[in-house]
């Protein structure tokens, strides 16, 4: 089938046929995940600082012999993206969590190298479970959150230093308090962000707690650095790097999640229906907010290849999908020629943070996995959900 070429962000899927695969179905080409990686990999290698992949965005870990190949680790957010990283990555484990209950720290604390507490209160609360597990495991690590009380973030939903936010202790409130035992200080303040962000926000922690950082082992800069994004100045993010480390006496930590896999997969869907209520809709087999919630939450438009914005080419669709909720809606898209019962569409870049959300609302099905090799052209099926799926969530 000779398919003409689309321009998307997922680059590499520009000839691909949607109807080599089930619908709907999350495609993820493993060439251009390691595209992603070299560029974190390079970041490693120039400046020092070691890369985890961050498992809340993207956890496909029939991939995680690709990603260990480059990165060194993971970090999770609670007990099991920590056992998944353990039992399933091989390298270091870091974890974080808004707060630990004391069952899943018991089962955290034998399987991390990492762990990073949200306040002082739990560190001191879990003090009895922590120095007996240093006493088993005299390597392991323990680190603070903290909130520099300095945003970037444009959605106040996506932006950890928003006011009020429950994620971090500010650094204000860390004055005078006792931090032995603590050897390394986490922050995050980004989301899909290029370095200027980052810079700024160095230069706050800096300005605030300086002498804290002298006495620190490691620092962890955190998330949402959108590094191999084509745009991202990596030189100046390694330069940086460089400086804080050979400042402060640090190892520097980085844990994206999106620049591992931006621009590396697509969702394909099928057209189920077409109907008419003021403007035509089409009725697809995938969900806004099943499949792909960001698009509902964040909010944002997700491109189709070969899509134009609304009334931007001849004939424009709301599409939505198969659940009951009323604004289970994709968005306006138009197109050169008429959508068809059966037809294939592409939302674009639609690795991560998407697979990790999705949720069976309605009893609508999973998407199916599936693993590409652009180069190569094998494509090969590695999960496909059913009722069991949906079932084994309830009693």
């Amino acid at each position: 089938m000779t398919l003409t070429p689309i321009s998307v962000a997922a680059d590499t899927f520009a000839g691909f046929d949607p109807s080599r695969v089930p619908s709907p179905c999350f495609v993820v080409d493993e060439i251009a995940i390691e595209r992603n990686l070299k560029v974190l990999n390079r970041v490693q290698q120039e400046s020092g600082a070691k890369v985890l992949i961050a498992l809340k965005a993207f956890s496909m870990f029939s991939l995680a012999p690709l990603c260990m190949r480059y990165l060194s680790g993971i970090c999770a957010s609670g007990l099991h993206e920590a056992r998944l990283g353990r039992e399933e990555y091989g390298k270091e484990v870091h974890v974080y969590s808004a707060a630990y209950t004391a069952s899943d720290l018991k089962e955290i604390l034998p399987i991390a190298d990492h762990v990073v507490f949200n306040t002082l209160s739990q560190w001191q609360r879990f003090q009895p479970l922590i120095k007996a597990a240093r006493e088993q495991r005299p390597q392991l690590d323990f680190g603070l959150r903290i909130n520099p009380r300095h945003s970037e973030g444009k959605v106040a939903m996506y932006d950890p230093c928003a006011a009020g936010s429950r994620l971090g202790t500010p650094i204000n409130q860390l004055r005078g308090q006792d931090l032995d035992g603590i050897s390394g200080l986490h922050f995050h303040t980004l989301c899909e962000q290029d370095f200027a962000p980052l810079a700024r926000t160095l230069d706050a922690i800096e300005a605030q707690c300086a002498d804290l950082l002298y006495k620190m082992r490691w620092v962890n800069f955190g998330g949402g650095h959108h590094i191999s994004h084509p745009d991202y100045d990596v030189g100046r993010l390694v330069e940086r790097i460089r400086e804080f480390s050979k400042k402060y006496g640090v190892q520097v930590y980085l844990e994206p999640g999106e620049a591992v896999a931006i621009r590396s997969g697509v969702l394909v869907s099928e057209v189920l229906d077409l109907m008419e209520n003021e403007v035509p809709i089409a009725v697809l087999d995938s969900s806004a907010t099943c499949h792909m919630p960001d698009t509902l939450e964040m909010p944002y438009r997700a491109h189709i290849g070969g899509s134009g914005p609304k009334d931007a080419k001849p004939y424009t669709y709301r599409l939505g999908g198969l659940s009951c909720l009323a604004g289970d809606v994709m968005g306006d898209y138009s197109f050169d020629a008429p959508l068809q019962v059966g037809q294939r569409l592409m939302f674009d870049d639609m690795a991560h943070y998407t697979m990790v959300k999705t949720t069976t609302f309605n009893g609508v099905r999973l998407p199916t996995l599936a693993i590409w090799n652009s180069m190569t052209d094998d494509l090969r099926i590695v999960r496909e959900f059913g009722y069991q799926d949906f079932r084994n969530r309830l009693s």
